[in-house]
């Protein structure tokens, strides 16, 4: 067994392979998981010295920090915009809703001033319709003078018929105008003579001849007036002439 041993030894030195000295003869080698088939030697693992000190890898994807910071940031960058193309939308919207809200309130404001003023013709129409009644009612108690008491239960009658025309009227907003002693004003008055007079001024409502009437705060029909005029002065001398040419 000495012999073999010398043998494979002087073999593995003519080779230029390790010497491999046998404890015992019949233990076998001992093998080291660390070395290769190929020779006694561990292979080589290079790594580098020095990592970058910019670069930290990231044990979740194996993606580098800074390449992750870099996404980060984009992704804030698109959702502060769309936040903002979002804000811009959303102040347009409310400007149309604005302007939308003030038309329709102006809609409004004009359709219900146009039912107010349709309405207010419609009534006005219908009272000057009945304003002639009223005035029959108001020349027959002026000349008629009833004698017997047939004539006055008949006068009482159709003046109990006058009365209720004349609230119905009022329950409508009409009332009856009094300019006597009044200036004349042709808003309100239709003059339709003149008397010539020295008791009154110029232009005073002497008589009124046919009632006007307001409904609410507007002329439903003029009141016909009889207005008072500068009455003419006659010298003396012009009544000499004249009872002279006479």
């Amino acid at each position: 067994m000495m012999d073999e041993n010398k043998q494979v030894n002087n073999t593995s030195q003519q080779l230029g392979e390790p010497i491999e000295v046998s404890m015992t003869s019949d233990s076998p080698a001992p093998t080291n998981p660390n070395v290769s088939g190929a020779g006694w030697f561990p292979e080589q693992v290079t790594t580098p010295d020095k990592l970058s000190e910019d670069t930290t890898i990231s044990p979740e994807n194996g993606v580098p920090a800074t390449d992750t910071t870099e996404l980060e940031t984009a992704a804030v960058a698109e959702l502060t915009q769309q936040i903002e193309s979002l804000k811009v939308q959303l102040e347009e919207r409310g400007t149309q809703y604005m302007r939308i809200a003030a038309d329709f309130e102006n809609y409004r404001k004009r359709t219900s001033k146009e039912k107010e003023d349709l309405d207010l013709q419609v009534k006005r129409n219908t009272i000057l319709e009945l304003l002639p009644i009223v005035d029959n009612f108001e020349r027959a108690r002026a000349h008629l003078k009833p004698q017997t008491d047939g004539e006055m239960t008949i006068h009482k009658s159709y003046q109990g018929v006058y009365k209720q025309l004349v609230e119905s009227l009022k329950r409508l907003g009409v009332s009856p105008m009094r300019p006597e002693g009044e200036q004349f004003d042709p808003n309100v008055h239709e003059a339709v003579m003149r008397e010539a007079t020295d008791e009154h001024p110029e232009g005073t409502v002497l008589e009124e001849l046919v009632r006007g009437y307001y409904l609410g705060d507007r002329v439903l029909r003029h009141s016909m007036v009889k207005v008072a005029a500068p009455k003419e002065d006659t010298s003396p001398v012009q009544q000499d002439q004249s009872s002279a040419k006479s």
